[in-house]
């Protein structure tokens, strides 16, 4: 590895996330999108069971994949010709992981799979490079490696049995997904960055709140289209670009940066971003079955279209707050205006005009946020 250190170095000044990095986060937009696709559909159709563990499996899948490479190249990104070919060969995993997307939401995860198997013999071959170069870290990278190989065979395994053990096989890899970083972490911390992670996980956020958007904004063309323009389309509207913009702002609110002080805050950052990451892109195909209901062509009621677009809701509340406010910001004030905010948006679903309500919430939520900020308060 050429054009940088071997490994790099976490206290490294400006640090930014690469070209490279911004290409490889832009080849999971497809994913996403037929992912959130897939949740609108079958929310739509009132396969509200199938369509939740369909979304919640392949959505857990997608984001491994991003995460797997995005904590690698924090800490090993060279920028060689090698190192960007590799990433070339994982990209191209990602492109057949999304193409196996619709699949997969049906229950088929073949195609998704052989695209993590490409990424994967990338990701390793990685590792094990890191292994020659990084001496002290050897232990660490090999752990990595031997992990990751490990918990690929249980999934090319596990496509040997019936579609009904898929649950259950994921019950039992999942976990071990996410138990090898901390496996292999023990055996030395990997020179990961704060600021590159948090900028990559900002990143991250706005492609996914980029998905909501464009669901909402073909849902509100399907509004503008319709023959009479009603006082309950119009607040669809203004409640559904409310709530995106409060999602942003909500975020936004604190560098995330300032929390990621150890191994253990960066396992709990990580990690809990797919809450964060899953439930913005659910609010857009909620989003999508409050017009479908509007329209009239979906069989779910007025209380279960509201549903659909606030518990996504209440989640990214809870999971931001969790995640980013609460650690930086303990006050009693602050706790109180989420979990009430998360509250009221709850019941807000039993009403005709759910969206637009949530949308005024979150907005109220906001301006809690501005107005009981103290002096000085870190901002991005």
């Amino acid at each position: 590895m050429t054009r940088h250190s071997v490994p790099r170095d976490p206290r490294e000044p400006h640090r930014a996330a690469t070209p490279l990095e911004l290409f490889f986060d832009l080849c999971f937009v497809v994913a996403i999108a037929q992912a959130a696709t897939g949740l609108h559909h079958g929310l739509s159709e009132a396969h509200v069971g199938d369509a939740v563990l369909g979304y919640g499996l392949v959505f857990f899948a997608i984001w491994l994949a991003w995460v797997n490479f995005t904590w690698l190249s924090s800490a090993y990104d060279s920028g060689d010709v090698p190192y960007k070919l590799d990433v070339f060969a994982q990209m191209t995993g990602v492109l057949v992981l999304a193409a196996g997307v619709p699949r997969a939401v049906s229950g088929d995860f073949t195609v998704i799979t052989l695209g993590y198997v490409i990424m994967r013999v990338g990701l390793v071959a990685i590792w094990l490079r890191v292994a020659c170069l990084d001496v002290g870290r050897r232990r660490t990278a090999l752990r990595y490696a031997a992990g990751v190989v490990a918990c690929q065979a249980g999934w090319i395994a596990l496509l040997l049995f019936p579609r009904d053990w898929w649950v259950g096989g994921f019950g039992v890899l999942a976990p071990a997904e996410l138990l090898v970083p901390a496996w292999a972490e023990s055996a030395g911390r990997t020179p990961w960055h704060p600021h590159h992670i948090a900028e990559r996980y900002g990143l991250m956020t706005i492609i996914v709140l980029g998905e909501s958007v464009l669901a909402a904004t073909v849902a509100i063309q399907s509004v503008l289209d319709a023959p009479l323009m009603t006082t309950s389309l119009a607040g669809l509207i203004v409640g559904a670009v409310l709530i995106l913009f409060s999602m942003w702002w909500v975020y936004f609110e604190h560098p995330g940066h300032l929390l990621l002080s150890s191994n253990r805050a960066a396992f709990q950052y990580g990690y809990g971003h797919l809450i964060v990451f899953s439930a913005i892109a659910a609010v857009g195909a909620g989003l999508s079955v409050a017009v479908d209901q509007a329209a009239g062509r979906t069989h779910l009621s007025t209380v279960a279209a509201g549903a659909v677009v606030a518990v996504p809701v209440v989640l990214y509340l809870t999971s931001v707050w969790v995640l980013l406010h609460r650690p930086l910001d303990r006050r009693p004030v602050s706790a109180a205006a989420f979990l009430l905010a998360a509250a009221f948006v709850l019941g807000a679903a039993a009403s005709a005009a759910a969206v637009f309500l949530i949308g005024v919430l979150m907005c109220a939520l906001l301006v809690v946020l501005s107005l009981t900020r103290p002096a000085g308060w870190p901002e991005h």
